[in-house]
């Protein structure tokens, strides 16, 4: 009887585990509207749902702590925002739970120059993600506010993909 119900409580959390590297630690999937959300840029600019229709959207979720993170964020400035800033693109980096002036210092170490806010309490990131989900995400909406791709961690091949998808969208 133990065997059996080790055997089932291994099959079961391997399911689990499969399951949450499947979606990524993600709530929400492509092909669904972004969840309602309104925050405020560091530059005080408000940003929501409606003010992005007609951009192709990129939240980037980070945090100064995270290494995989640091390691991005050079790439995203020079072959994302760089390459899109003036097509109807946008790139936002969302920082979790730091504050201002270590997010300013964070930005001045990558040496990003899209704009940024701080997630002060989690909500955001939560709003897209699953409980105990991990930073260094990307989540692209179209211009219709549809999430058309969404990354974990930093991967050469799938950050590849996700430019070919901008570049899709913006043509």
């Amino acid at each position: 009887m133990k065997k059996i119900l080790f055997v089932s409580l291994l099959l079961i959390t391997q399911f689990c585990f499969a399951q949450q590297k499947a979606d990524k630690g993600y709530k929400v999937k492509i092909g669904e509207q972004a969840p309602s959300f309104s925050f405020s840029l560091m530059d005080g600019t408000t940003i929501n749902n409606a003010m992005l229709k007609g951009k192709v959207t990129v939240l980037q979720f980070t945090a100064s702590w995270c290494g995989v993170c640091r390691g991005e964020m050079p790439h995203l400035e020079k072959e994302v925002w760089q390459q899109f800033k003036n097509n109807d693109f946008l790139l936002i980096g969302i920082d979790l739970k730091e504050t201002a002036e270590k997010v300013e210092q964070f930005k001045k170490e990558t040496g990003i120059t899209y704009p940024m806010t701080i997630d002060t309490d989690g909500s955001l990131f939560e709003s897209f993600t699953l409980p105990g989900a991990g930073v260094t995400r990307n989540i692209v909406i179209d211009k219709n506010g549809k999430i058309i791709f969404l990354t974990r961690l930093y991967e050469r091949e799938e950050f590849e993909e996700m430019i070919q998808v901008i570049k899709k969208q913006l043509q």
